[in-house]
């Protein structure tokens, strides 16, 4: 069949014009300089699965670790020189079609996205922490993922020096989806986004070398879960499409606004229905409260947060929330605007229970990875207070926020990872006791990040629950900084409480060892303390950068 039969197939049926015979259809536009830092990212993921089929097995690790660092630097690279291009400000653009928005938020958190995963694959590439298996140095994960945990396989595995390298290009892939999701401007990007972040993270949480049965516990219920909240997310996809007869940001927001522009006539008497646009809008939300992990919606949290390998966790607890909360944000600020006095007070609610229920189950855990986990939760909460101001000071003090918090977040798992009995890290907080006698150096350090977490001044904490209380108190929600602070108080509790328990308290003659890194893990903290210090000694040059990127394309 020819060409120009091809397209005389295209008729006008039911009332829809379609292409007329020999019309032919527009090559897409496609901006990849403006997409430099995705494809980076992509490209070296590839590269990453032919490594695995290609490279000899001795070689693999070294050649994954090499290819993940030198790709998340160029990504960095490009989005600073985009950046400095303009793009962020004067230059911003919707590109590839639509699909993707080049932005201030969305360079801001790629950016931060990009540097808190090359301090967090940094813990990935960790050799030096357990004993030797066999003549091997072992890292964080299993030996081979598809033995059984304990079988005859898996032993053989470990004897052989076996690695599960995949992990690098699956953390690629991961990030690759992260620095789509808070540029999406349509939500099929934003789902298909979502999913390719998601479904390598399900793998990362099940393979780790100790604990296997835990680790794969966490993987499923983090699946499940995630399941759930991707159907959220596609059924309002579908409603909200009902709704404006578009998936396009921009044209959803019109329809919202009254305004019909660049829909097609003929589905015109179809849309403007406001339960579909509400009910739409409330599941894509709820869909991403559940990556924030933002009460009702935190479930997985814990049980994710103390199974999944620490590297992972810390990794997931960082990265995957900036990237939520820019996609929230622009869901927010660009298609739903004309709904904020439906979306506040729900909103109001979330932040309130997320902020009191986060900081008071926290009080009770006694392992400290459960501990951090409900500590990222009231985090969400007190970042959710600057998302409701409605204003762009409340933007720019999210973003900023933000990289506090990440920086901050995979500098204390890092020194999770340190702590260690025969059974692997020790996140008991009893084994915690006296651990400032033992290594002063890491529990200082580990004490700073806990102070950062608690707000406490000359700290990046503090620096970034000013902003975004200053914020929500400018934008009409002063309530909900009076719980803010409520809450902050009851969650310095729980990390003084862990800062007594390593300074002022006996050490156990059984106590976990303090192991020594390599200076990989060394630089992850390094540069965790570091951003904290700097963020809250001498923040101005940041929340100015924060409130010049603050600006969506629409």
């Amino acid at each position: 069949m020819s060409a120009t039969a091809v397209h005389g197939l295209w008729t006008t049926m039911g009332g829809v014009t379609s292409a007329a015979p020999g019309d032919r259809f527009a090559a897409p536009t496609i901006e990849y300089a403006q997409l430099a830092p995705v494809l980076i990212v992509l490209g070296a993921a590839v590269l990453g699965v032919l490594a695995e089929a290609f490279v000899p097995r001795r070689g693999r690790y070294y050649t994954q670790v090499f290819l993940t660092v030198v790709a998340l630097a160029a990504a960095f690279a490009a989005v600073v020189a985009l950046a400095a291009g303009g793009y962020g400000t004067t230059k911003a653009r919707i590109a590839a079609m639509g699909a993707i928005a080049v932005d201030g938020p969305a360079l801001f958190l790629q950016g931060t996205i990009l540097l808190v995963s090359m301090v967090a694959v940094f813990t990935f590439a960790e050799r030096r922490l357990d004993p030797e298996a066999h003549g091997n140095r072992v890292d964080s994960f299993v030996a081979q993922a598809g033995a059984v945990p304990g079988s005859d396989g898996e032993k053989a595995a470990v004897r052989a020096g076996f690695t599960t390298t995949e992990v690098f290009p699956l953390v690629l892939f991961a990030i690759a989806g992260m620095l789509v999701f808070p540029a999406a401007n349509d939500l099929l990007t934003l789902f298909i986004a979502l999913e390719v972040f998601s479904l390598p993270l399900y793998l990362l949480c099940a393979v780790a070398r100790r604990k296997r049965l835990m680790s794969q516990e966490a993987a499923v219920k983090y699946f499940l879960l995630g399941a759930f909240s991707s159907a959220f997310l596609l059924f309002g996809i579908a409603l909200l499409y009902g709704y404006a007869g578009s998936v396009s940001y921009a044209t959803i927001a019109n329809v919202v606004n009254g305004s019909v522009q660049g829909i097609d006539p003929a589905l015109a008497d179809t849309m403007g229905n406001d339960a579909l646009l509400l009910i739409g809008g409330a599941m894509i939300v709820t869909g991403l409260l559940f990556k924030v992990g933002a009460v009702p919606f935190h479930m997985w949290t814990p049980d994710v947060y103390q199974g999944a390998p620490t590297p992972v966790t810390g990794f997931m607890a960082a990265a995957t929330k900036v990237a939520a909360f820019g996609a929230l944000l622009r869901l927010l600020y660009v298609v739903l605007p004309g709904l904020a006095w439906d979306w506040r007070p729900v909103m109001w609610a979330v932040a309130v229970v997320t902020m009191l229920g986060g900081a008071i189950v926290a009080i009770t855990q006694t392992d400290i990875k459960r501990l951090l986990a409900y500590s990222s939760i009231a985090h969400a909460g007190f970042i959710l207070a600057g998302v409701i101001a409605t204003t762009p000071e409340g933007i720019s003090s999210v973003l900023f926020y933000l990289v506090a918090y990440s920086f901050v977040t995979v500098g204390a798992f890092a020194v999770v990872t340190l702590v260690r009995d025969a059974g692997g890290e020790a996140t008991h907080l009893s084994k915690w006791a006296g651990l400032g006698r033992r290594s002063p150096l890491v529990a200082a350090v580990f004490a700073v990040f806990l102070l950062a977490f608690a707000g406490i001044p000359l700290t990046s904490g503090f620096t970034g629950k000013f902003a975004v209380f200053k914020a929500a108190a400018e934008g009409g929600a002063a309530g909900l900084v009076v719980v803010g602070v409520i809450s902050s108080a009851i969650a310095a509790f729980f990390y003084i409480r862990v800062i007594v328990l390593m300074f002022f308290s006996e050490p156990k003659a059984d106590g976990p060892t303090v192991a020594v890194p390599s200076p990989l893990t060394m630089t992850t903290i390094a540069v965790g303390v570091a951003v904290t210090l700097v963020l809250g000694l001498a923040p101005q040059y940041f929340l100015d950068l924060a409130s010049q990127a603050g600006v969506f394309v629409r």
